[in-house]
């Protein structure tokens, strides 16, 4: 009777043990998202908007991925183990969350705080696997994170030198060759957009595309991301950038020099494809030559640090919560300047459109000088348009995602260049984003302008209005119209109206 008592309180005592470390790893867990909610609203709209389809489908793949490979490596977690102190998967947690706080109390980038709660959150993880395995489950820690928006990031911040460097290494290459002399503006400005070296076709696209690829491919064949691996990477960057730069020189050479534009429009996406299919062959190739890992199935040795064991639980909870607690968003300091006095010209006729409340902070939020938005009509022309100043370029953005916020489909984006015909030999003056948008059902339904100003320059390009601020901070203005109609982009009552507003906010910078 003795042992059969014995026996009998053996699971008793386990459940008493387990319950509380549960119970203590729930509130870990609850903390951790207390800590991180902030983010809720900004992971939400990545992957619910229609603008994210491309994000969401590869957090579909890359969750279907993570299963799959957590099913066949027979791997069971167990929620009611205590956390082990591993000075790793700490280190990331700990610094992770330090790099949130700083980053949301001084930069209030969402994507680089979403990316640092993706690298702590697998820091915590590990806390519950194996060094090895935790080790080994990288890259499907990458895989997930890279499912944020880094391809937008990365065409709007590394785009605009990587296209100028393109659009240069073409040229040069051209000349050389004798194929004739082409300048970059020609390059980067090449009529219908079939061959201009914009955002969409700089290559950045394809960086972003080719990582997760090598990502996958990094955790599917089972490789360690060593020194070899990293010299695999820069590889395939090299590689997808000279496929980029030859599609580009073979579409100039069609489309600009011999005048082919139907083949060089017919050449652009098959000639894209089949580089990026070229560049990934050749990682995988590099990528195989590697020995492949060993996750050991066994248990790790005891950790060094295991002494104090006993009190990791209650420190490591009493630290997110008090992370949590000293949590502080970036101040807001918006809209703190009355809003310039525009002198439209008297064939201008406007009248004010006051903002709604949730357009207003957001134009706070984003630190905007000032902003005015309008109803306007011009020469038999109707529509609306905003000025937004800022110093910082953080207050401006493209105004295709407001479009497409509205309910608005994007048909086109191409630049556009007016000439002043007061000018001698016609030389343009503006270049000016010109936009067809749908509405519903139906396409090419509303048109749609903007450009960035300031006192010496004028883009319609996001990426140099963003690196302009590396140089020199001053005064920037959006200008973006909607039109309440379809029109071609030489209109000549819209090229006059563009002239007109570019008149008004160069004399309105001139007098500040």
């Amino acid at each position: 009777m003795a042992a059969t008592n014995t026996k009998s309180a053996t699971p008793k005592t386990e459940t008493a043990v387990h319950i509380p470390q549960l119970t203590a790893n729930i509130l870990i867990l609850a903390a951790w998202t207390w800590l991180y909610w902030p983010l809720a609203d900004y992971l939400q709209t990545i992957f619910t908007r229609e603008d994210f389809r491309t994000n969401q489908i590869l957090l579909i793949a890359v969750a279907a991925l993570i299963i799959s490979q957590v099913r066949n490596s027979h791997i069971r977690p167990r929620f009611d183990a205590p956390p082990r102190l591993a000075a790793l998967p700490l280190a990331l947690t700990l610094g992770g969350s330090l790099a949130y706080l700083a980053c949301e109390r001084f930069l209030d980038v969402n994507t680089l705080s979403a990316t640092l709660f993706g690298l702590a959150s697998y820091g915590l993880l590990g806390l519950w696997l194996q060094p090895a395995r935790w080790r080994a489950g990288l890259p499907a820690a990458l895989l997930l994170i890279g499912t944020l928006p880094f391809g937008e990031h990365m065409q709007t911040f590394i785009g605009y030198p990587m296209r100028i460097a393109t659009a240069a290494l073409v040229r040069d290459g051209l000349a050389a060759s004798g194929v004739g002399s082409i300048g970059i503006d020609t390059i980067l400005v090449f009529e219908n957009g079939i061959s201009q070296v914009d955002i969409p076709c700089s290559g950045v696209k394809s960086l972003w595309t080719g990582a997760m690829f090598l990502i996958a491919a990094t955790w599917i064949e089972r490789r360690p991301i060593t020194w070899r691996w990293w010299g695999t990477a820069v590889l395939f960057a090299i590689a997808l950038f000279l496929a980029n730069l030859t599609r580009v020189a073979i579409l100039v050479t069609v489309g600009a020099f011999l005048g082919w534009k139907l083949i060089a429009a017919m050449l652009h996406v098959p000639l894209g494809v089949l580089g990026f299919i070229a560049a990934c062959a050749f990682a995988l190739w590099l990528l195989r030559q590697q020995k492949a890992i060993n996750t050991p199935t066994a248990p790790s040795s005891p950790s060094r640090l295991a002494s104090r064991q006993r009190f990791f639980t209650p420190v490591l909870l009493a630290s997110i919560i008090l992370m949590a607690a000293i949590y502080t968003p970036r101040p807001v300091s918006g809209l703190d300047q009355p809003a310039p006095t525009w002198a439209f010209p008297d064939t201008l006729t406007v009248t004010p459109l006051p903002f709604k409340p949730d357009e207003y902070d957001w134009l706070t939020r984003d630190g905007a000088d000032s902003a005015s938005r309008y109803r306007f009509t011009w020469e038999g022309v109707s529509g609306s348009m905003i000025l937004i100043t800022s110093h910082t370029w953080r207050a401006h953005h493209r105004p295709e995602r407001c479009f497409e916020v509205y309910g608005l489909t994007l048909e086109d984006s191409r630049t556009h260049l007016v000439s002043d015909p007061l000018a001698e030999n016609g030389d343009p003056l503006i270049p000016v984003r010109f936009v067809t948008l749908g509405q519903g059902d139906w396409h090419e339904t509303l048109s749609a302008t903007y450009w960035f100003q300031s006192a010496a320059h004028t883009t319609d390009d996001y990426g140099t209005r963003i690196w302009a601020d590396l140089s020199q901070r001053e005064e920037w203005v959006l200008v973006s119209i909607l039109f309440d109609d379809v029109y071609q982009a030489d209109n000549p009552q819209l090229n006059s109206l563009y002239l007109a507003l570019h008149e008004v906010v160069a004399a309105s910078i001139g007098n500040q």
